[in-house]
C-alpha cells in the first residue's frame, strides 16, 4: 500500500478523535468498576444468561483487546506515522466502535438491555463492514508492515470478540425480557447462535484472510463450553466443537485455501 508522507490537518484531527475514543473505551469500564456505579458487567449478564453462558474467565480477553486498542490509537496519532489507506479507512469506523463499547458499559450499568444490543451490534458492524469492503487492501498488507500489527490485528481482535459477544448479548436480552420466540427451545436458540457465530466467523475470515478475527471467537466458544458442559452438555459440547471448527477452519483458510493471497500477508 502506498501511504501519504504526512497527515493533513483534517487527518490529524481525526487521529486525535480516534485517540480520545480509544481512551474513553478503556477508562469508562475502569471507572465504572472502581466506583461501583450501577450494575457490574457480571450482574448485568446474569439477568439473562440462562440460555447460553460464557465462563467468566473468557472475558479476560478484554485486557488484551484494550492494550491493542491503545497501541493502535497511540501509533496512528504520532506525526511520523504515514496516512496509509488502512488508517484512513478504519479511522472513523474505529471511533464509532470505541464509542459504542464505552456507551455499552453505561447502558449495562443502568440495566438497559435493548440499548446494549443496539450498541454492541453498532460496534461490530462499524468494524466488520468496512473491513470486508476493504478486504483486498487488508490481505495485501505484508507481515513486515506495522499497519498489520498495529491497525489490522487490534481492530480484528475487537471485531472478532464482538462477533460472538453481540449474539450472546441479544440472547441474554431476549431471555431477560422473556421475548425469546417459542418456536425453538432455549437450547435450540443456543445451538442456533453457536452455529451462526461459527459460520459467520469463517465467512469473514475467508474474506479477510485474517486469523485475528477467529481467535477471540474460538476463545469465547471455549468459554461457553466450560460454562455449559456440566449442566447442559448438549450445548456445551456443541460450543466446544464450534470452537475447534472455527480455530482449525480459520488456520486452514488463512494458510492453505487462499492461493490469491501472498503468503507473507496471511497472518
Amino acid at each position: 500500500m502506498e501511504a501519504i508522507a504526512r497527515p493533513t490537518p483534517a487527518q490529524r484531527r481525526r487521529r486525535l478523535i480516534v485517540l480520545g475514543a480509544a481512551i474513553a473505551a478503556v477508562l469508562v469500564p475502569l471507572i465504572q468498576n472502581l466506583a461501583g456505579l450501577g450494575l457490574s458487567q457480571a450482574e448485568f449478564s446474569a439477568r439473562g444468561d440462562s440460555t447460553l453462558r460464557v465462563e467468566g474467565y473468557a472475558f479476560a480477553i478484554w485486557s488484551l483487546i484494550y492494550v491493542g486498542i491503545l497501541a493502535y490509537a497511540i501509533r496512528q496519532v504520532l506525526p511520523q506515522t504515514p496516512e496509509s489507506d488502512i488508517i484512513r479507512r478504519m479511522g472513523w469506523p474505529s471511533v464509532i466502535a470505541f464509542g459504542a463499547i464505552a456507551l455499552w458499559i453505561v447502558a449495562a450499568a443502568l440495566g438497559q438491555q435493548w440499548l446494549t444490543v443496539v450498541l454492541i451490534f453498532t460496534a461490530v458492524l462499524a468494524l466488520v463492514v468496512p473491513m470486508i469492503r476493504h478486504a483486498g487492501g487488508i490481505r495485501s498488507i505484508l507481515r513486515t508492515d506495522m499497519d498489520r500489527w498495529l491497525v489490522v490485528w487490534p481492530l480484528g481482535l475487537l471485531a472478532g470478540w464482538l462477533m460472538i459477544a453481540a449474539p450472546l448479548n441479544l440472547l441474554s436480552a431476549m431471555t431477560a425480557t422473556e421475548t425469546l420466540p417459542a418456536f425453538l427451545s432455549p437450547d435450540g436458540w443456543a445451538l442456533a447462535a453457536i452455529a451462526l457465530v461459527a459460520l459467520v466467523t469463517l465467512g469473514v475470515v475467508a474474506r479477510l484472510a485474517l486469523l485475528a478475527i477467529a481467535l477471540p471467537v474460538s476463545w469465547g466458544l471455549l468459554g461457553a463450553f466450560v460454562a455449559e458442559q456440566a449442566d447442559n452438555p448438549l450445548v456445551g459440547f456443541a460450543a466446544l466443537a464450534a470452537s475447534l471448527i472455527v480455530l482449525i477452519g480459520a488456520i486452514v483458510i488463512v494458510f492453505q485455501l487462499r492461493p490469491d493471497v501472498v503468503k507473507s500477508a496471511r497472518y
